[in-house]
């Protein structure tokens, strides 16, 4: 543990966007991917929406992946590896609330391990699935691609006023997945049905105070700038989170989320693999032997 100076790193934005059916999800998702990256080939779509991506690969040459039932964390966090190590570029996850809702998901994983327990307890039965959709959120924030989160929202209609008559019109509420999910990501854009897209959480600084508008590529090529603006990140930045890391799986992220250093910082991964297991081996001994008041096993 030691202060430091805070400066902003360069970084992989991490970006989610929701709406409802017919908002131009995909799409957007699409154009702002090719603004950031510039080649379609870098850009793979996690599909899940019965291979609605692929309608429009008229755009371009961009790689997919169809998810399909169940939905499962693993599978997508499998996706996401795969995409990683074929040198993709930016990820758009169409959509995670499969992961979370769909066939498969989260939502049935907690009704299928609630309903095998001898008494049924809701809550407990969120032991087994929180870490399981954790991991995915993880596989998401760590991953050294950027990612575009694709969000379906709760459907609701209002009355509005048209050519002086009330007609009914789509909106869309809360995204459809965990709640919380939007503290995972640097923005986060809702779009309408006039496809236009309102940024309701900007940590960049570029979108937040202006009017709603349709994502371009241009959109993208913003982000992209701002990402790399930042200072490169460099080996003491890696070895200061290489000795924060309370577990095994943790150091292995940060591993996996610095491949350029891997060579160079190999004797410090090693020293706190060894610290760590160390350290779990200790806190074994003493759950399962514990001191008494006299010191004595």
């Amino acid at each position: 543990m030691q202060l430091q100076k805070a400066t902003r790193k360069q970084t992989k934005i991490k970006l989610s966007i929701s709406g409802t059916s017919g908002s131009g999800k995909t799409y957007s998702s699409l154009l702002l991917a090719h603004g950031i990256c510039g080649k379609w080939d870098s850009i793979a779509v996690l599909d899940s929406e019965n291979y609605s991506a692929s309608l429009y690969a008229h755009l371009g040459p961009f790689n997919v992946i169809n998810l399909q039932e169940p939905f499962t964390p693993e599978q997508y966090i499998d996706a996401i590896h795969l995409c990683e190590k074929s040198g993709i570029k930016v990820i758009i996850i169409d959509s995670i609330s499969h992961e979370w809702s769909g066939k498969g998901g989260c939502l049935e994983i907690h009704e299928k391990e609630t309903a095998r327990m001898k008494i049924p307890n809701s809550f407990t039965a969120w032991a087994t699935v929180t870490p399981r959709h954790q991991a995915f959120i993880d596989a998401i924030v760590r991953s050294q691609c950027h990612i575009i989160c694709c969000t379906r929202s709760k459907t609701e209609y209002v009355l509005s006023e048209r050519n002086g008559r009330q007609v009914p019109q789509k909106v869309g509420m809360s995204p459809i997945t965990r709640d919380g999910f939007e503290f995972e990501v640097s923005i986060h854009f809702e779009l309408d049905q006039q496809h236009k897209a309102f940024c309701s959480k900007d940590r960049t600084g570029l979108f937040m105070n202006l009017e709603p508008t349709v994502i371009s590529e241009e959109t993208g090529a913003q982000i992209i700038r701002w990402c790399e603006s930042g200072e490169p990140v460099n080996v003491d930045d890696v070895t200061i989170r290489i000795n924060a890391c309370k577990s095994l799986n943790e150091l292995l992220q940060v591993y996996k989320e610095y491949p350029q250093f891997k060579q160079i910082l190999l004797p410090e991964y090693e020293q706190r693999k060894r610290e760590l297991i160390i350290n779990r081996e200790v806190q074994n001994q003493l759950v399962n032997h514990p001191i008494n008041e006299n010191g004595s096993h």
